[in-house]
């Protein structure tokens, strides 16, 4: 089952968990809420799994790229740990699998506060185009992940703010009416 949370505000190593005391979890039901959706996957069958086939089919995931993060495998992987920690979004919805090891996806709740999601081995996750997010790797410093695309994959990032794209205002509604 993911786990999510209501991040501090502490300063320090965004590679760290950032639980405040007491805690304030966040349950899937929310996550929902928020247009982002969830699944756990058998990762070691990620080549012939018809959970994750049908996955694709439904939801029309057409391209596939597999990506590992990690200082020996990641070309230029200081600057692109501070590219992808840069709060942003897409105009495309941003699918991703964890094959292996782990990290964190940061997503902004409807009172623009940030909810960490930590994300290991079997975790998939939508995130909902429109949505402000960011990633980490934690303090194991390395992810593979799968990444998924409804067509063409399409890499552009725009960093906060971005509320004049169309993607944005439709997620702003769409919260609206999941209120």
């Amino acid at each position: 089952m993911v786990q999510a949370w209501y991040m501090d505000d502490a300063p320090g190593d965004p590679r760290q968990p950032h639980r405040p005391d007491p805690g304030r979890p966040v349950g899937l039901e929310q996550l929902r809420r928020l247009g982002v959706l969830y699944w756990k996957l058998d990762a070691d069958k990620y080549e012939n799994d018809p959970e994750l086939e049908k996955i694709r089919r439904e939801r029309n995931y057409s391209w596939m790229d597999i990506i590992t993060i990690c200082k020996d495998k990641l070309p230029n992987y200081e600057e692109k740990i501070k590219m992808f920690y840069e709060e942003h979004l897409h105009l495309d919805d941003e699918i991703r699998y964890i094959l292996d090891g782990s990290g964190y996806f940061d997503v902004r709740d409807k009172e623009d506060q940030w909810i960490r999601i930590f994300m290991e081995k079997g975790d998939m996750i939508t995130l909902p185009a429109g949505i402000y997010h960011r990633f980490t790797v934690d303090e194991k410093n390395y992810t593979k992940a799968m990444r998924l695309f409804v067509g063409e994959p399409v890499w552009t990032a725009y960093n906060r703010p971005a509320d004049h794209f169309e993607a944005r205002g439709q997620y702003v509604k769409f919260l609206a009416q999941t209120a």
